[in-house]
């Protein structure tokens, strides 16, 4: 079998290496696509320059593409949505992250789904395997194996970190993996977990109030649909106790989370849209390799660091990609 990594440039450099000049096919067709993300406190930030590309590529919303975003609250709405881009007919779907991916795939085994920010596709069950997805859905990832190597960043950011509290779902189906990648670091960095399980808004503020001042160093999150769903609420939370908390996309630092290490959501927009051109031209999903995004970015807020009391080693700024002040 292929290893994942090794059809990486193949598919840069031909699969999905489609010129920005060439057009859509079929004139005078008016491709449908439905598009849908879970959590409703952000935006991706791919969609934009998902769209974007579609546009370069030769697809105009309004003209020879109609495009119907959802941003909805729960998984619940999520299937009613998947459901109603299959009564619709829409010619293709792009799921945004898990919950729409799993909804998307339960709702139909015929129409084209393109995934974006999922975890692991394959572990999911989305796809078969990374270079022969076998199915209709495929699409780019970039999160597999995030956790851990958060945790050791978190731990060379906050050098006197020893405590954290770990916010999971346990109807997550990511959780249960991630939890067990979080508690390994953990033990080799000599952490130790105060460990909540949380599923709404009601029950993240429990654990916050379940837990003596002073008691955790740092927050993180262990969760995928805690991520999605409720992470600005988590950051309000760790800003009114004066925790630090790490995450996975810069946005989330900008607004002032200490650090995030994973891709740059934006840049996996354009790539997603070079799969749907690939599929309305009449490629299978099934025979379109899963790429694996292998660039990650580290963020720092500065302004966040002193503000917690904290001292960023230099060599830490050195690394980051960026480091807002």
């Amino acid at each position: 079998m292929m290893n994942r990594r090794a059809f990486i440039g193949t598919l840069a450099g031909g699969l999905l290496a489609v010129p920005l000049a060439a057009g859509a096919q079929q004139p005078g067709r008016v491709w449908r696509i439905g598009l849908f993300h879970v959590g409703t406190d952000h935006v991706p930030p791919s969609l934009d320059p998902l769209k974007d590309t579609l546009k370069a590529l030769g697809y105009e919303d309004g003209k020879n593409l109609r495009l119907d975003w959802r941003n909805v609250p729960d998984e619940a709405a999520a299937n009613g949505t998947a459901l109603e881009f299959v009564r619709d007919r829409v010619d293709l779907i792009v799921a945004f992250e898990d919950e729409a991916a799993r909804a998307a795939k339960t709702a139909t085994a015929k129409i084209p789904i393109v995934f974006v920010h999922v975890t692991d596709p394959v572990a999911q069950g989305f796809v078969n395997s990374f270079s022969h997805p076998g199915g209709n859905l495929t699409g780019p990832f970039g999160v597999l194996e995030l956790p851990a190597k958060q945790i050791e960043l978190f731990k060379e950011l906050v050098p006197r970190l020893r405590h954290v509290l770990v916010l999971s779902d346990p109807e997550d189906p990511v959780s249960r993996r991630w939890l067990s990648e979080v508690r390994t670091a953990g033990a080799t960095l000599k952490l130790s977990f105060v460990e909540r399980e949380a599923t709404d808004q009601a029950s993240i503020e429990r654990a916050f109030h379940s837990i003596n001042p002073g008691a955790v160093d740092g927050v993180f999150i262990a969760s995928w649909t805690l991520l999605t769903q409720f992470q600005g609420l988590i950051l309000r939370l760790c800003t009114e106790h004066g925790l630090p908390l790490a995450t996975h996309r810069k946005e989330r630092v900008e607004q002032g989370a200490l650090f995030s290490y994973g891709v740059s959501y934006a840049s996996v927009g354009p790539i997603a849209a070079k799969y749907v051109d690939k599929i309305l031209k009449g490629a299978n999903p099934a025979d379109l390799p899963v790429e694996e995004m292998s660039r990650f970015e580290l963020v720092i807020n500065l302004k966040t660091a002193k503000a917690l009391g904290l001292t960023i080693p230099p060599s830490l700024l050195q690394r980051a990609d960026q480091v807002i002040e």
